[in-house]
């Protein structure tokens, strides 16, 4: 039991050694600067209008078939009223 325990701490600290080493060779790639403010700029006004866009597909893809169809029923409600009118 003594050797499992042992052999549990000993892989323990070999992985901890190995996930040190790991993040201390990451050190130069979190230094380094990603964008320039104008990228920046430029990468928010991207977001944005792809963000805009998307959502105004959703819009449009759930109100137009209601207002179609609406109009539709609306045309139809007229003309029934129309052909009742006139056969009355």
């Amino acid at each position: 039991m003594d050797k499992l325990i042992f052999l549990f701490f000993d892989c323990l600290f070999l992985l901890l050694r190995i996930l040190i080493t790991f993040a201390t060779s990451l050190e130069p790639f979190y230094r380094t600067v990603m964008f320039e403010f104008d990228q920046y700029l430029g990468f928010l006004a991207f977001l944005t209008i792809v963000t805009i866009g998307f959502w105004l597909l959703i819009f449009l893809s759930l109100f137009l078939p209601y207002w179609i169809g609406g109009a539709i029923m609306e045309t139809l409600k007229e003309k029934k009223a129309s052909k009742n009118k006139k056969d009355a």
